[in-house]
C-alpha cells in the first residue's frame, strides 16, 4: 500500500550529500533504493554542488555503482547557467569556483571573460579559494559585475567531519560589501523551477528526497512540492525535524523509502 503512494508520483528529485553518498562513500543501500526508484518513475537528482559538470557528477555516481546520464543530473552550476541564458541571454561570466562551474556556463552559452569584462560573477564552492581570487572577484563586482551565487550551504559533510561550502566563498563576497543579486541553489525556488523544467513534469507530480530541512525540504515546501527526509545525511533523528517544514514522509534511508519502509506525517 505505502510502495502505491510513492507510484503516485512521476518523478522523483533526489539530493546526492547525505542520500546517496557520505563523505564519499555510498550510503549502504542506496545503490539498490535508487534503482527502485528508477522502476517507479523518473529520477532526476537535484545538487547544489557545483564543483562538477553534470558529465562529471553521473560519471563518479556509476563508478559507485549507480545507473546514471549526465541528463538525470540537475546541478547548481547547471542552473546557474539555464537562469542567466533564460533571462538574461548569453553573458559574459567570471566564475569563482571549481571546473565543473565553468563547464557548465560554458555549456550554456556563456563567454568566460576576465574579471573587468565580467557582467556576472557566478560564485560556487571553491576547495581553493585564496586572496587572489578574492581580490579578483572584488575587481570584477567594483567594476559593475553583478553576484550570482550557486548557493549559501555553509558546509558540506566529509568522513572527518563538515568542510566549508559555497556560502564561505559567498560570505567572503559579502563582507566585501558584494551581497549576491541572486541565489540559484536550493532552498530558492529557481532550483525547483528549473528541476520541474527539465523534467517536464508539474509539482505536484514530483517530489523531493532530501537530508537537509533547510534547504531540500523548507525548499521543497516554498515551492508546493512534496518531499520526503531520510536520516542518513545532516538531519540523524526524527527528533531534528521543523515541525513549520515538515516533510510528508520520514525514513531511515533512501531504500526504505523505496521499500515502503517510512511514515507520514500528513
Amino acid at each position: 500500500m505505502k510502495n502505491e503512494t510513492l507510484r503516485s508520483y512521476r518523478v522523483f528529485l533526489i539530493d546526492v550529500d547525505g542520500v546517496l553518498v557520505r563523505g564519499g562513500e555510498v550510503v549502504p543501500g542506496a545503490v539498490e533504493g535508487l534503482a527502485k526508484l528508477q522502476k517507479m518513475g523518473r529520477v532526476l537528482l537535484l545538487t547544489n554542488n557545483s564543483t562538477r559538470s553534470r558529465e562529471q557528477v553521473a560519471l563518479n555516481l556509476r563508478r559507485s555503482g549507480f545507473s546514471l546520464r549526465a541528463e538525470e543530473i540537475v546541478s547548481s552550476a547547471f542552473i546557474a547557467g539555464a537562469y542567466l541564458s533564460e533571462h538574461y541571454g548569453s553573458v559574459r561570466v567570471w566564475p569563482l569556483g571549481e571546473e565543473g562551474l565553468d563547464l557548465e556556463l560554458a555549456s550554456a552559452g556563456h563567454k568566460l571573460v576576465s574579471p573587468q569584462e565580467a557582467e556576472w560573477v557566478v560564485a560556487g564552492m571553491d576547495r581553493d579559494l585564496n586572496y587572489d581570487k578574492l581580490a579578483k572577484a572584488l575587481l570584477a563586482l567594483s567594476s559593475g559585475g553583478r553576484l550570482l551565487a550557486t548557493n549559501e550551504d555553509r558546509t558540506f559533510p566529509t568522513a572527518d567531519g563538515p568542510r566549508p561550502g559555497a556560502g564561505a566563498t559567498v560570505g567572503a563576497l559579502t563582507g566585501m560589501g558584494y551581497p549576491p543579486t541572486i541565489v540559484v541553489g536550493k532552498p530558492s525556488k529557481i532550483a525547483f523551477e528549473i528541476a520541474l523544467e527539465t523534467a517536464d513534469c508539474e509539482r505536484e507530480e514530483a517530489l523531493m528526497i532530501g537530508d537537509r530541512m533547510e534547504t531540500d525540504i523548507l525548499g521543497a515546501r516554498e515551492a508546493a512540492i512534496d518531499s520526503a527526509i531520510v536520516l542518513t545525511g545532516v538531519t540523524r533523528s526524527e527528533e531534528m525535524i521543523v515541525a513549520s517544514a515538515a516533510p510528508r514522509f520520514v525514513a531511515d534511508s533512501i531504500l526504505d523509502l523505496a521499500e515502503g519502509r517510512f511514515t507520514e506525517t500528513n
